[in-house]
């Protein structure tokens, strides 16, 4: 249990970073506010023209006497708002992250080069990364959304659909956010998705403490944006010491020595 309270940790330490190198918290608010406003007029255009649309799907309705094609019609019209919400909220990050790709890049790189030692570097042109990062976001949305369905299915059942399904899904959410947040880091690597995915499925416990408190946040409006580049720090920290934790003491045989290189990495990619 101890690695969800690290994971927290690390959360905390990238929020210290930036407060630490302002200009960098500024340099890493830009993709959110960008993305931000792209959302918010989305949201605003779905909240006005969502009602003409369910009206354009439901022809059926039109000679339905009242009050059942108002109570037709405004309960899908909210449905659809709560949807575009929801879709909102699951793609935030992913979208973020991809606009900012060469923000986050160069902030995850000042992060490694302000704690020491090797800073990797893609060597990848911006065209193809921001392809990598497109395509891997669409393989976790998708998995998020089959984790959705499931999940949604599982609500209707009684007590265990109100209390542990809700609670399941923060930590789904907060797995995989946590994954696209440290893929920052770990693409400078060499690390392609299917290798990210095994290394932190080996220390599940503090990812979660990483990703769910992050999300519990994100679910207050305007916060995602101010704590992303933190959230970019910390899941740098984060990577390095699940790429390169500290060695283990030399206590006797079978230990490595410390003046022996490193071990080559089987999962890079």
């Amino acid at each position: 249990m101890s690695d969800l309270g690290a994971g927290f940790g690390y959360l905390m330490k990238g929020q210290r970073w930036v407060a630490r190198h302002g200009r960098w918290f500024g340099f890493g608010l830009l993709p959110g506010l960008v993305t931000l406003v792209v959302y918010a007029g989305a949201l605003i255009g779905l909240g006005y023209g969502a009602d003409d649309l369910v009206g354009w799907a439901t022809p059926f309705a039109d000679d339905w006497s009242s009050p059942w094609q108002g109570l037709l019609r405004t309960g899908l019209t909210a449905l659809v708002f709560v949807f575009g919400l929801f879709l909102a909220v699951i793609t935030f990050t992913a979208v973020t992250l991809l606009v900012g790709q060469p923000f986050y890049e160069s902030l995850s790189e000042e992060v490694d080069r302000s704690e020491g030692g090797e800073v990797p570097e893609s060597g990848l042109p911006l065209w193809r990364e921001l392809w990598i990062s497109a395509r891997d976001s669409v393989r976790i949305l998708l998995r998020v959304a089959l984790y959705g369905i499931i999940l949604f299915a599982c609500g209707f059942i009684p007590v265990v659909g109100q209390t542990v399904v809700p609670a399941i899904g923060f930590c789904v959410s907060g797995y995989f956010l946590a994954e696209e947040l440290t893929a920052v880091a770990l693409q400078r690597r060499g690390m392609v998705l299917k290798d990210r995915l095994v290394l932190l499925r080996g220390r599940r416990l503090l990812v979660l403490g990483f990703g769910v408190p992050l999300v519990l946040s994100f679910l207050i409006p305007f916060v995602a944006v101010f704590l992303m580049p933190g959230a970019v720090a910390g899941a740098t920290l984060l990577a390095r010491d699940l790429v390169d934790p500290d060695p283990a003491p030399d206590d006797g045989p079978g230990t490595a020595d410390s003046g022996d290189a490193p071990a080559p990495r089987a999962w890079s990619a």
